[in-house]
């Protein structure tokens, strides 16, 4: 299955984890779990950074529900489970 679509998937089926960084730099963008969903569900993968010794990152750009251009940071655990390490707005975005 292509990455995206494993990404989705995990998504739709809620099989993700936040980490305590991606809570603060969302809080400081204003951004909520339900824009990060939005952003993973319909936006395009922007950057891969493979040579990452814990597993291949995913940087997917996309609009949160209001509209600003933001963007996710994701890996796949060993277990599986989606790991959501960082969101973040767009720095033209930011208010």
């Amino acid at each position: 299955m292509p990455i995206l679509e494993r990404i989705r998937y995990a998504v739709r089926e809620q099989d993700y984890r936040i980490s305590a960084h991606a809570n603060e730099e969302m809080s400081e963008d204003y951004l909520t779990s339900e824009d990060v969903e939005k952003i993973l569900l319909s936006g395009q993968i922007k950057k891969r950074f493979s040579r990452d010794p814990r597993g291949t990152r995913y940087e997917i750009a996309g609009k949160s529900t209001d509209g600003r251009r933001a963007n996710v940071v994701c890996r796949f655990l060993p277990s599986q489970v989606l790991s959501i390490i960082t969101a973040f707005v767009e720095e033209k975005d930011r208010e």
